[in-house]
């Protein structure tokens, strides 16, 4: 690494649950470098992440960082949910003798990124019209529910992180009155993320096989979205159709709620899989047919995040503290 110090790059970086991903983005050339991902559990710190990609940097090391972290970012000291790492945001700066910092929720990091994609980093599902709103949202099922919004003001942009995770839900078919109504024995409230995650795919499939009187088998997620995809069983596309279309109602709710009437973005691993069965199923649908705002739901376009590294795209143009 080299004593010297580099103005005109930022140290950005991608924290998840599993893996951490960090990049040297430049931005007087608008490129990333030196991209790294380290698994979580190989390291006791997150302080030692940094530090080794600091010490395998051929070029001398970045004034400035911004990470985009998924775990609540309250006070100085961030606590990982999913893992043991706990850190100070200030000790982390000294140490590493970062001149300035950003400190993002993972989901405000998909959305400073949206201004930013380009072309080959998104795939257009519905053109829309876009009219005057500037406002756009980002929503992503994974192992949660995850959503922002960002919008133009004064001339920079604003992310706003959002928790439609924990909105609540509600059945819009027979069959799914009855999944809801056997749920409700279990569950005191239907939120969002029940449901529409990974672990909710889960749970519809197998609520539909006790509606069925099935033996559900012990499937993954990635199991039951592959079952479905290949047309091997149908309680497995069933459950699939249940998850896309309640996606689409939560997306219609947040994009209602927000305000983003400049586009939606859909975010996270499971979707690029599914986009051929999505557009077949009642995703669309579900979106726009909200009784009186129906027409302005119309005018949304949707877009699905392509690229891998939405968040390094975020982190490299949210603004820093």
């Amino acid at each position: 690494m080299s004593s010297q110090w580099n103005e005109g790059t930022r140290l950005v970086a991608d924290i998840g649950g599993t893996n951490s991903r960090l990049a040297l983005y430049d931005a007087s050339r608008d490129e990333y470098r030196a991209l790294r991902t380290y698994i979580n559990r190989d390291h006791a710190r997150f302080e030692d992440v940094i530090a080794n990609w600091l010490d395998q940097l051929n070029e001398p090391p970045p004034l400035a960082a911004c990470f985009a972290i998924a775990a609540p970012l309250e006070g100085d000291r961030v606590h990982m949910i999913n893992m043991d790492w706990s850190f100070s945001r200030s000790e982390l700066t000294s140490r590493f003798n970062f001149t300035t910092s950003g400190w993002i929720n993972d989901f405000e990091g998909n959305a400073y990124a949206l201004p930013h994609l380009r072309e080959n980093d998104r795939q257009l599902l519905y053109p829309g019209r876009p009219g005057t709103s500037r406002r756009l949202a980002v929503v992503g099922p994974g192992t949660g529910l995850g959503g922002a919004t960002v919008e133009l003001i004064r001339g920079g942009y604003h992310a706003t992180a959002c928790e439609p995770g924990h909105m609540s839900l509600s059945p819009n078919t027979a069959e799914e009155l009855e999944l809801f109504r056997l749920l409700l024995a279990r569950h005191d409230n239907i939120f969002t993320e029940l449901l529409v995650s990974g672990p909710g795919l889960q749970r519809l499939y197998q609520s539909l096989a006790e509606l069925r009187d099935t033996a559900p088998e012990a499937l993954s997620p990635a199991d039951i979205s592959q079952r479905a995809l290949s047309g091997e069983d149908p309680l497995c596309r069933d459950a699939l159709v249940h998850f896309c279309n309640l996606l689409g109602s939560t997306c219609g709710d947040f994009v209602l709620a927000t305000g983003s009437y400049g586009g939606l973005f859909l975010a996270g691993g499971i979707l690029p899989r599914l986009v051929g069965f999505l557009e077949n199923s009642q995703f669309l649908a579900r979106f726009q047919h909200k009784g009186a705002m129906t027409e302005h739901l119309q005018g949304v376009p949707i877009y699905l995040i392509t690229t891998a590294q939405p968040g390094l795209i975020g982190a490299a143009h949210a603004p820093l503290g």
